[in-house]
């Protein structure tokens, strides 16, 4: 038991300083995931960071970002009481099926901007997106974790210790400077997670965080190279998230969730089928018709306005028959009778 309360299950995963546990409340009976600091439990800035991190994911109320319910401390180990999200992070989701298809990672995408954007109108930077720390449930659910280098967004820059925090791959390159950052790292992150689920490799692929400037120079191959499948709208969207100056990536996550879109399928041109002869003659024989209906009206008009005005006389009606053939040769009699002398 933990905290009197939380009855400790099985072992979920564990982190770099951290173990996460799926454990059951006793009180509100219902599964919660517990995160103990358990390495550098006694090391202050370890801890301080840890129950920072408690602080500012409780201030996040979003379907998109998992809930923070409590926080505590037993035998000297802080931990945190989480919701429990029923199934495996993104990067286990990409080991098992290679790369995803173009409408999951929009799908997936759309709800980690969603997440991440919120974050970002309560006043925090994750700093740390990567494919470990999005959550995605049995039903299509995804859910941002794992704060555990967040900031306020008034503190811009990172210092632990000349240390570079986060995951390397997927890091901006004004991260791996040292430099100012802003939400814009957020959103290379999502980038980088979204290449990854389309293409089946992180953008940058590097051994040690040594070799890290210089891939962040050379930048990610075009996604098409890996995965030409993907519609070239989509690979756009991701490829601006992933600029390498931040002024041209996308404002927010909004905006990249914005661009994460499919090319609609444009609709195969169908040939209409051929009407048969009879019908061709028809329409043929009717046009004529017609032509010698316009000419013979022409005509009527043209005799009406040549006529001097000898005063009203009486006209007898044109004959109407219901074949166009019939109805231009009765128009033209009615004219020649009409227009004599």
């Amino acid at each position: 038991m933990i905290g009197e309360r939380f009855r400790v299950e099985r072992r979920l995963g564990r982190g770099g300083m951290a173990a996460v546990y799926l454990a059951y409340d006793e009180e509100l009976e219902r599964p919660v995931a517990l995160k103990v600091l358990e390495s550098l439990a006694g090391d202050g800035d370890g801890r301080r960071r840890f129950l920072r991190e408690a602080r500012l994911a409780a201030g996040l109320a979003h379907p998109n970002v998992v809930a923070v319910f409590d926080t505590g401390e037993q035998d000297g180990m802080p931990y945190i009481v989480m919701e429990y999200v029923e199934g495996g992070n993104l990067a286990e989701l990409i080991a098992r099926r290679g790369r995803l298809m173009p409408e999951e990672v929009v799908a997936l995408g759309r709800q980690a901007c969603a997440g991440i954007q919120h974050a970002h109108e309560s006043g925090l930077l994750h700093r740390d997106v990567k494919p470990q720390n999005l959550l995605v449930r049995a039903d299509g659910t995804l859910k941002v974790t794992d704060f555990g280098i967040a900031v306020s967004s008034a503190a811009t820059r990172i210092t632990a210790d000349g240390t570079i925090l986060g995951t390397a791959a997927y890091l901006a390159p004004e991260q791996v400077a040292g430099e100012e950052v802003r939400a814009t790292v957020d959103v290379y992150g999502l980038g980088a997670v979204l290449y990854e689920a389309l293409t089946g490799r992180p953008p940058v692929e590097v051994e040690s965080l040594a070799e890290l400037p210089a891939a962040a120079r050379r930048g990610p191959e075009p996604v098409h190279e890996a995965a030409p499948e993907v519609p070239r709208s989509l690979e756009d969207a991701v490829m601006w998230a992933l600029a390498r100056r931040p002024e041209e990536r996308p404002a927010s996550p909004a905006e990249l969730a914005a661009a994460l879109e499919l090319e609609a399928a444009e609709a195969p041109t169908v040939r209409l089928p051929r009407p048969p002869a009879a019908a061709r003659t028809h329409r043929r024989g009717a046009a004529a018709a017609g032509a010698v209906v316009l000419a013979a009206a022409g005509t009527a008009i043209a005799l009406a306005v040549a006529r001097p005005d000898s005063g009203p006389a009486p006209v007898e009606p044109v004959p109407r028959h219901a074949d166009p053939a019939q109805q231009a040769r009765a128009l033209a009699d009615w004219l020649r009778r009409n227009s004599e002398g």
